[in-house]
Protein backbone atom coordinates (compact mmCIF):
# COMPACT_ATOMS: atom_id res chain seq x y z
CA UNK A 1 0.00 0.00 0.00
CA UNK A 2 1.43 3.36 -1.06
CA UNK A 3 0.83 6.42 1.05
CA UNK A 4 0.61 9.56 -1.05
CA UNK A 5 0.94 13.02 0.38
CA UNK A 6 -1.76 15.41 -0.82
CA UNK A 7 -0.54 18.53 -2.59
CA UNK A 8 -0.53 21.75 -0.62
CA UNK A 9 -3.83 23.60 -0.68
CA UNK A 10 -4.18 27.09 -2.07
CA UNK A 11 -5.32 28.28 1.36
CA UNK A 12 -2.21 26.85 3.06
CA UNK A 13 0.08 28.49 0.53
CA UNK A 14 -1.76 31.79 0.92
CA UNK A 15 -1.52 31.63 4.72
CA UNK A 16 2.20 30.91 4.56
CA UNK A 17 2.82 33.85 2.22
CA UNK A 18 0.74 36.18 4.41
CA UNK A 19 2.48 35.01 7.60
CA UNK A 20 5.91 35.74 6.17
CA UNK A 21 4.81 39.15 4.90
CA UNK A 22 3.33 40.21 8.23
CA UNK A 23 6.41 38.91 10.07
CA UNK A 24 8.51 41.19 7.84
CA UNK A 25 6.13 44.08 8.61
CA UNK A 26 6.32 43.51 12.37
CA UNK A 27 10.11 43.30 12.29
CA UNK A 28 10.42 46.46 10.17
CA UNK A 29 8.15 48.38 12.53
CA UNK A 30 10.05 47.20 15.60
CA UNK A 31 13.51 47.82 14.18
CA UNK A 32 12.42 51.12 12.61
CA UNK A 33 11.06 52.29 15.96
CA UNK A 34 14.38 51.45 17.61
CA UNK A 35 16.31 53.43 15.00
CA UNK A 36 13.92 56.37 15.36
CA UNK A 37 14.56 56.35 19.12
CA UNK A 38 18.30 56.35 18.47
CA UNK A 39 17.93 59.21 16.00
CA UNK A 40 16.09 61.29 18.63
CA UNK A 41 17.83 60.33 21.88
CA UNK A 42 21.20 59.21 20.55
CA UNK A 43 22.50 55.70 19.80
CA UNK A 44 24.67 53.56 22.07
CA UNK A 45 28.43 53.55 21.67
CA UNK A 46 29.59 51.80 18.50
CA UNK A 47 33.28 51.90 19.32
CA UNK A 48 36.02 53.28 17.04
CA UNK A 49 33.81 53.14 13.94
CA UNK A 50 31.21 55.40 15.50
CA UNK A 51 28.39 53.76 13.52
CA UNK A 52 26.63 50.45 13.17
CA UNK A 53 25.37 50.84 9.59
CA UNK A 54 26.89 52.37 6.47
CA UNK A 55 25.48 54.37 3.52
CA UNK A 56 21.87 54.29 4.81
CA UNK A 57 22.01 55.65 8.36
CA UNK A 58 20.13 57.99 10.70
CA UNK A 59 16.65 58.97 9.60
CA UNK A 60 17.29 57.43 6.20
CA UNK A 61 17.43 54.03 7.86
CA UNK A 62 14.10 54.79 9.56
CA UNK A 63 12.59 55.69 6.19
CA UNK A 64 13.97 52.48 4.70
CA UNK A 65 12.27 50.41 7.39
CA UNK A 66 9.01 52.27 6.72
CA UNK A 67 9.26 51.34 3.03
CA UNK A 68 10.00 47.74 4.04
CA UNK A 69 6.87 47.67 6.20
CA UNK A 70 4.76 49.12 3.37
CA UNK A 71 6.13 46.52 0.95
CA UNK A 72 5.32 43.77 3.43
CA UNK A 73 1.73 44.96 3.78
CA UNK A 74 1.40 45.06 0.00
CA UNK A 75 2.71 41.49 -0.32
CA UNK A 76 0.34 40.24 2.38
CA UNK A 77 -2.73 41.82 0.77
CA UNK A 78 -1.92 41.04 -2.87
CA UNK A 79 -4.48 38.85 -4.66
CA UNK A 80 -2.49 38.50 -7.88
CA UNK A 81 1.12 38.47 -9.01
CA UNK A 82 2.58 41.96 -8.63
CA UNK A 83 6.03 42.05 -10.25
CA UNK A 84 6.59 45.73 -9.42
CA UNK A 85 5.79 45.07 -5.76
CA UNK A 86 8.15 42.09 -5.60
CA UNK A 87 10.89 44.09 -7.34
CA UNK A 88 10.43 46.94 -4.86
CA UNK A 89 10.66 44.52 -1.94
CA UNK A 90 13.89 43.04 -3.29
CA UNK A 91 15.30 46.52 -3.91
CA UNK A 92 14.62 47.37 -0.26
CA UNK A 93 16.33 44.10 0.75
CA UNK A 94 19.38 45.11 -1.29
CA UNK A 95 19.50 48.54 0.36
CA UNK A 96 19.25 46.99 3.83
CA UNK A 97 22.00 44.50 3.02
CA UNK A 98 24.19 47.34 1.81
CA UNK A 99 23.59 49.25 5.03
CA UNK A 100 24.63 46.32 7.23
CA UNK A 101 27.65 45.33 5.11
CA UNK A 102 29.91 45.58 8.17
CA UNK A 103 28.31 42.38 9.44
CA UNK A 104 30.77 40.63 7.11
CA UNK A 105 33.59 41.83 9.36
CA UNK A 106 31.75 40.39 12.35
CA UNK A 107 31.19 37.03 10.63
CA UNK A 108 34.81 36.75 9.50
CA UNK A 109 35.91 37.56 13.05
CA UNK A 110 33.69 34.81 14.44
CA UNK A 111 34.96 32.32 11.83
CA UNK A 112 38.64 32.93 12.56
CA UNK A 113 38.05 33.53 16.30
CA UNK A 114 39.66 36.96 16.07
CA UNK A 115 37.19 39.81 16.40
CA UNK A 116 38.16 43.21 15.06
CA UNK A 117 39.16 45.88 17.61
CA UNK A 118 36.24 47.89 16.19
CA UNK A 119 33.74 45.16 17.18
CA UNK A 120 31.00 46.12 19.63
CA UNK A 121 28.09 43.98 20.75
CA UNK A 122 25.62 46.83 20.15
CA UNK A 123 26.83 47.32 16.59
CA UNK A 124 26.72 43.60 15.83
CA UNK A 125 23.20 43.18 17.22
CA UNK A 126 21.99 46.21 15.27
CA UNK A 127 23.44 44.87 12.02
CA UNK A 128 22.03 41.43 12.77
CA UNK A 129 18.62 43.05 13.30
CA UNK A 130 18.80 44.81 9.94
CA UNK A 131 19.92 41.58 8.26
CA UNK A 132 17.03 39.65 9.83
CA UNK A 133 14.55 42.16 8.43
CA UNK A 134 16.05 41.81 4.95
CA UNK A 135 15.84 38.02 5.15
CA UNK A 136 12.18 38.14 6.24
CA UNK A 137 11.22 40.56 3.48
CA UNK A 138 13.05 38.46 0.89
CA UNK A 139 11.23 35.35 2.12
CA UNK A 140 7.91 37.19 1.83
CA UNK A 141 8.64 38.32 -1.73
CA UNK A 142 9.76 34.80 -2.66
CA UNK A 143 6.59 33.32 -1.15
CA UNK A 144 4.55 35.82 -3.17
CA UNK A 145 6.30 34.66 -6.34
CA UNK A 146 5.84 30.97 -5.53
CA UNK A 147 2.20 31.41 -4.61
CA UNK A 148 1.14 32.84 -7.96
CA UNK A 149 3.54 30.78 -10.08
CA UNK A 150 2.15 27.54 -8.71
CA UNK A 151 5.31 26.41 -6.91
CA UNK A 152 5.21 24.52 -3.65
CA UNK A 153 5.04 27.07 -0.85
CA UNK A 154 7.16 24.89 1.41
CA UNK A 155 10.04 23.73 -0.80
CA UNK A 156 9.73 26.02 -3.83
CA UNK A 157 9.71 23.22 -6.39
CA UNK A 158 7.91 23.99 -9.63
CA UNK A 159 5.66 21.56 -11.45
CA UNK A 160 7.69 19.28 -13.66
CA UNK A 161 11.06 20.38 -12.30
CA UNK A 162 13.61 17.96 -13.70
CA UNK A 163 16.95 16.55 -12.69
CA UNK A 164 19.16 18.64 -14.94
CA UNK A 165 21.01 21.60 -13.51
CA UNK A 166 19.21 24.85 -14.39
CA UNK A 167 20.92 27.33 -16.66
CA UNK A 168 21.57 29.82 -13.87
CA UNK A 169 23.47 27.16 -11.91
CA UNK A 170 25.63 26.29 -14.93
CA UNK A 171 26.37 29.97 -15.53
CA UNK A 172 27.35 30.32 -11.87
CA UNK A 173 29.63 27.28 -12.03
CA UNK A 174 31.48 28.63 -15.05
CA UNK A 175 31.66 32.04 -13.36
CA UNK A 176 33.41 30.32 -10.44
CA UNK A 177 35.89 28.78 -12.88
CA UNK A 178 36.43 32.21 -14.44
CA UNK A 179 37.06 33.72 -11.00
CA UNK A 180 39.66 31.04 -10.26
CA UNK A 181 41.39 31.71 -13.58
CA UNK A 182 41.36 35.48 -12.97
CA UNK A 183 43.09 34.89 -9.63
CA UNK A 184 45.62 32.60 -11.30
CA UNK A 185 46.21 35.11 -14.11
CA UNK A 186 46.89 37.86 -11.57
CA UNK A 187 49.57 35.71 -9.98
CA UNK A 188 51.08 34.81 -13.36
CA UNK A 189 51.30 38.52 -14.18
CA UNK A 190 53.46 39.26 -11.12
CA UNK A 191 55.30 35.94 -11.04
CA UNK A 192 55.60 33.12 -8.49
CA UNK A 193 59.12 33.80 -7.27
CA UNK A 194 58.08 35.58 -4.05
CA UNK A 195 55.57 32.97 -2.92
CA UNK A 196 56.51 31.00 0.21
CA UNK A 197 55.45 27.82 -1.60
CA UNK A 198 57.68 28.46 -4.56
CA UNK A 199 59.74 25.29 -4.25
CA UNK A 200 59.28 21.61 -3.53
CA UNK A 201 56.32 19.26 -3.36
CA UNK A 202 54.27 21.67 -1.26
CA UNK A 203 53.66 23.98 -4.22
CA UNK A 204 52.53 21.02 -6.31
CA UNK A 205 50.00 19.99 -3.67
CA UNK A 206 48.83 23.58 -3.30
CA UNK A 207 48.35 24.04 -7.04
CA UNK A 208 46.51 20.73 -7.39
CA UNK A 209 44.14 21.66 -4.56
CA UNK A 210 43.71 25.13 -6.02
CA UNK A 211 42.67 23.74 -9.41
CA UNK A 212 40.41 21.08 -7.88
CA UNK A 213 38.52 23.68 -5.85
CA UNK A 214 38.49 26.18 -8.70
CA UNK A 215 37.61 24.02 -11.68
CA UNK A 216 36.46 20.49 -10.84
CA UNK A 217 34.37 21.34 -7.78
CA UNK A 218 32.08 23.99 -9.36
CA UNK A 219 31.62 21.90 -12.52
CA UNK A 220 30.82 18.80 -10.45
CA UNK A 221 27.89 20.73 -8.99
CA UNK A 222 26.18 21.12 -12.37
CA UNK A 223 27.17 18.10 -14.46
CA UNK A 224 26.26 14.43 -14.22
CA UNK A 225 29.63 13.31 -12.89
CA UNK A 226 28.83 15.28 -9.74
CA UNK A 227 25.92 12.94 -8.98
CA UNK A 228 27.17 9.65 -10.49
CA UNK A 229 30.82 8.59 -10.34
CA UNK A 230 32.26 8.57 -13.89
CA UNK A 231 33.63 5.40 -15.48
CA UNK A 232 37.29 6.30 -14.91
CA UNK A 233 36.94 6.26 -11.10
CA UNK A 234 38.07 2.82 -9.82
CA UNK A 235 35.60 0.81 -7.71
CA UNK A 236 33.03 3.64 -7.62
CA UNK A 237 32.16 3.95 -11.32
CA UNK A 238 28.41 4.13 -11.86
CA UNK A 239 27.56 4.57 -8.17
CA UNK A 240 25.80 7.63 -6.86
CA UNK A 241 27.97 10.34 -5.38
CA UNK A 242 26.94 11.14 -1.77
CA UNK A 243 25.51 14.64 -2.06
CA UNK A 244 27.64 16.01 0.77
CA UNK A 245 30.89 15.05 -1.01
CA UNK A 246 30.72 18.03 -3.40
CA UNK A 247 28.15 20.09 -1.46
CA UNK A 248 29.90 20.42 1.91
CA UNK A 249 33.26 21.73 0.61
CA UNK A 250 31.46 23.97 -1.88
CA UNK A 251 29.44 25.63 0.88
CA UNK A 252 32.46 26.03 3.16
CA UNK A 253 34.62 27.49 0.39
CA UNK A 254 31.82 29.76 -0.85
CA UNK A 255 31.04 31.22 2.57
CA UNK A 256 34.72 31.76 3.30
CA UNK A 257 35.56 33.35 -0.06
CA UNK A 258 32.50 35.62 -0.21
CA UNK A 259 32.82 36.75 3.41
CA UNK A 260 36.57 37.26 3.61
CA UNK A 261 37.14 38.79 0.19
CA UNK A 262 33.89 40.76 0.32
CA UNK A 263 35.32 42.54 3.33
CA UNK A 264 38.67 42.83 1.58
CA UNK A 265 37.12 44.41 -1.50
CA UNK A 266 35.10 46.84 0.61
CA UNK A 267 38.26 47.87 2.46
CA UNK A 268 40.22 48.11 -0.79
CA UNK A 269 37.50 50.30 -2.31
CA UNK A 270 37.58 52.73 0.60
CA UNK A 271 41.38 52.85 0.70
CA UNK A 272 41.64 53.34 -3.06
CA UNK A 273 39.07 56.15 -2.98
CA UNK A 274 40.83 57.90 -0.09
CA UNK A 275 44.36 57.25 -1.34
CA UNK A 276 45.32 55.38 1.84
CA UNK A 277 46.22 52.00 0.33
CA UNK A 278 49.13 50.34 2.13
CA UNK A 279 51.04 48.15 -0.36
CA UNK A 280 53.47 46.93 2.26
CA UNK A 281 56.91 46.33 0.77
CA UNK A 282 55.61 47.17 -2.71
CA UNK A 283 56.08 43.62 -3.95
CA UNK A 284 52.65 43.64 -5.58
CA UNK A 285 51.04 46.59 -7.42
CA UNK A 286 47.58 47.87 -6.57
CA UNK A 287 46.11 46.31 -9.72
CA UNK A 288 47.16 42.87 -8.50
CA UNK A 289 45.02 43.19 -5.38
CA UNK A 290 42.02 44.38 -7.39
CA UNK A 291 42.21 41.46 -9.81
CA UNK A 292 43.09 38.84 -7.21
CA UNK A 293 40.42 39.79 -4.68
CA UNK A 294 37.77 40.27 -7.38
CA UNK A 295 38.63 36.84 -8.76
CA UNK A 296 38.31 35.25 -5.34
CA UNK A 297 34.98 36.99 -4.74
CA UNK A 298 33.55 35.93 -8.11
CA UNK A 299 34.82 32.42 -7.43
CA UNK A 300 32.99 32.35 -4.09
CA UNK A 301 29.70 33.69 -5.44
CA UNK A 302 29.73 31.32 -8.41
CA UNK A 303 30.51 28.37 -6.19
CA UNK A 304 27.77 29.33 -3.74
CA UNK A 305 25.07 29.76 -6.38
CA UNK A 306 26.08 26.50 -8.07
CA UNK A 307 25.90 24.80 -4.66
CA UNK A 308 22.34 26.09 -4.22
CA UNK A 309 21.44 24.59 -7.60
CA UNK A 310 23.02 21.26 -6.62
CA UNK A 311 21.14 21.24 -3.32
CA UNK A 312 17.81 21.93 -5.03
CA UNK A 313 18.49 19.24 -7.62
CA UNK A 314 19.60 16.45 -5.29
CA UNK A 315 17.42 16.92 -2.20
CA UNK A 316 14.79 14.36 -1.30
CA UNK A 317 11.20 14.59 -2.47
CA UNK A 318 9.17 17.17 -0.57
CA UNK A 319 6.82 15.56 1.96
CA UNK A 320 4.48 18.52 1.55
CA UNK A 321 3.88 18.43 -2.20
CA UNK A 322 5.42 15.11 -3.26
CA UNK A 323 7.58 16.73 -5.96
Amino acid sequence: MTLTVPPPTVAATRRRAAWLAYAAVAWAIGYGTLRAAWAVAGPPSFGPLGTDLVVVTGWWSVALQAVAAAAGVGLARAHAWRPALAAAAWAVCAAILLSCALVLLDLVGFLILDLSPAFTLAGFLSRAGALTGAVLLHAAALAHLRRFRGDCGRCGRARGSGGLAPRWARVAAWAAVAGCLVRLAAQVAVGFGDLPLAQGASVVAFEVGFLLAGVLLPLALVYRWGTVWPGWVPLLAGRRVPRLVPLAPAVVFAVGLVSYFGVGLAQLTVETATGSVDLGDGRYPLGFFWFAESGYWLWGWGLGVAAVGYHLRTRRACRHCGR
